[in-house]
């Protein structure tokens, strides 16, 4: 593996979350918890969302889809770490580091959109109750849903297009899973084209959904601000507070690995950082917008009793 001075390779070296032998067990039992808890509680939402016909609504269809996206998210990248850490075989071809990073990159944009058009959602159910069955017909539901899918496919798509004509020449050796900073420091192609689509893509893929999160809140704050009712106040705050919690992480996690010149990635930096938007907001998310919902709990009993 080592240092190669050749235009083309066929294989990466991912080097793991760490060099210590004694800490792979650790590790391991770690990463395997929170793919399971992650895996099961969205699955868990799935099901217990298409089970029962009262969760047959735009807002519980919206978490369905977050479920979905959060469990793909998980197997893109915790499978592949769990292998290499038991078989302790790091590598991953070109073309399987690819595809790693159109679906890591497809299913986190889409962990992006989805967040922001629950937020509208939620902006116009408390917001403009009277006009909610009108914007939040079934039909626009389904074309915000698949409008998020397609611009994340094609948002994906265009960079991991870019991303196949690169030349790596020099280490093969990248530092947890395939992401686009450790890419593009060890290529030696001109990756300016790449790094400015990014940033022009960055303006519909994190300003926009940002702002209509943001923006959702600060209405929907304004609007419960009005409302006499201390404990409604208290339940709302505490909702807005846990979500906008959650978007935090994402977000600043995010922009802490993708907003900064590829020169000065930081290896250590980048692994805690993936870790927050990889494993621990797709763990988070059920618990933040779902498993506190008393409808949700009660789908989630009459699934686990007929079961």
């Amino acid at each position: 593996m080592g240092v190669a001075n050749q235009t083309s390779i066929s294989d990466f070296l991912l080097l793991g979350f760490s060099q210590h032998p004694e800490q792979q067990p650790l590790l391991f039992g770690l990463f395997l918890a929170v793919y399971l808890v992650t895996v099961l509680e969205n699955l868990l939402i799935i099901l217990a969302i298409s089970s029962d016909p009262r969760l047959h609504a735009p807002m519980y269809f919206f978490l369905a889809n977050l479920s979905f996206t959060d469990t793909c998210f998980s197997c893109t990248i915790v499978p592949k770490v769990l292998l290499n850490i038991h078989t302790q075989h790091y590598t991953i071809s070109h073309t399987g580091c690819l595809g790693q990073l159109f679906f890591f990159m497809e299913l986190a944009l889409l962990d992006d959109f989805l967040p922001a058009v629950m937020a509208c959602d939620r902006y116009v159910a408390i917001c403009l109750p009277l006009h909610y069955t009108t914007i939040m017909g079934p039909q626009h539901c389904l074309l915000l849903v698949a409008a998020s899918w397609l611009s994340s496919h094609l948002l994906a798509f265009s960079l991991c297009l870019l991303m196949s004509q690169f030349s790596f020449c020099t280490s093969q050796a990248i530092p947890h899973f395939c992401d686009v900073p450790p890419l593009l420091k060890l290529a030696c192609s001109d990756t300016r084209i790449f790094q400015v689509t990014m940033l022009t893509e960055a303006v519909p893929s994190g300003l926009i959904p940002l702002t209509c999160v943001l923006v959702s809140y600060a209405h929907i704050i304004h609007t419960i601000l009005r409302i006499p009712s201390a404990g409604g106040k208290c339940k709302v705050f505490s909702t807005c507070g846990s979500r906008l919690t959650v978007v935090t992480l994402f977000y600043g996690t995010v922009f802490l690995v993708y907003f900064q010149p590829s020169s000065s990635y930081s290896a250590d930096t980048g692994m805690a950082a993936s870790v927050g938007y990889t494993m621990v907001t797709p763990m988070l998310n059920p618990f933040i917008y779902s498993l506190r919902n008393r409808h949700m709990k009660g789908a989630l009993r009459r699934l686990l009793v007929h079961k």
